[in-house]
């Protein structure tokens, strides 16, 4: 198991809903996710000045992977 000090900062959202969503969807993807946030958000349900601010961390080795996974994409591209 990763310890604390290998996982990464890939993203910030704003508010713990859109953090578990991007959260359940990197884990679907099978890789290990941890939220990091300020508790008075939470407690308070404020999401200003940086209280609602959720950080999603991968491991090390899982960023770019991460990153490439969560990126927004363009409805309506061609696929290729």
């Amino acid at each position: 198991m990763a310890k604390w000090s290998d996982f990464v900062v890939i993203h910030t959202v704003q508010g713990q809903l859109t953090a578990n969503v991007v959260k359940s969807h990197l884990e679907s993807e099978g890789i290990p996710v941890l939220l990091e946030y300020e508790s008075l958000g939470i407690i308070y349900g404020v999401a200003v000045d940086g209280l609602g601010e959720v950080r999603i961390l991968v491991p090390r080795e899982y960023a770019e992977e991460a990153k490439h996974i969560i990126e927004p994409k363009e409805f309506g591209q061609a696929r290729e």
